[in-house]
């Protein structure tokens, strides 16, 4: 079993920054990709960021040049670097991790963080 705690969530004006962390615990052999979902109001889920075990990112559009995913491989840990926030980033971002839970494991095994409120004002 893996336990995700995300936290770094706040409110902020519109331009301001957060960065968000999510540290995984519990027992597994390693972790492939990391990545950061967020969901408003009223939308579907939607991925943010992502970042694979040898580092390529990849980034939702309406966020490229403002977030900046990475990830720390000794903690288990990613992080989401949001910068010239805007009252539409509004959403609760939600972590997510694919664990391989064995060495023998075929497949990953996804796991979710309980989110984090980020809100935007303008």
């Amino acid at each position: 079993q893996v336990h995700l705690v995300e936290s770094g969530g706040d409110l902020v004006q519109a331009g301001g920054s957060l960065r968000l962390s999510c540290a995984a615990s519990g027992s597994f052999f390693s972790i492939s990709t990391m990545a950061w979902f967020r969901q408003a109001p009223g939308n579907q889920r939607e991925s943010v960021a992502c970042i694979t075990s040898d580092g390529t990112t990849n980034y939702h559009d309406s966020v490229k040049g403002r977030f900046t995913i990475s990830r720390d491989k000794a903690k288990n840990t990613v992080y989401l670097q949001m910068n010239s926030l805007k009252p539409e980033d509004t959403a609760v971002y939600y972590c997510n991790v694919a664990v391989r839970p064995t060495y023998w494991a075929l497949k990953d095994t996804d796991y979710w963080g309980q989110g984090t409120q980020v809100t935007v004002s303008s």
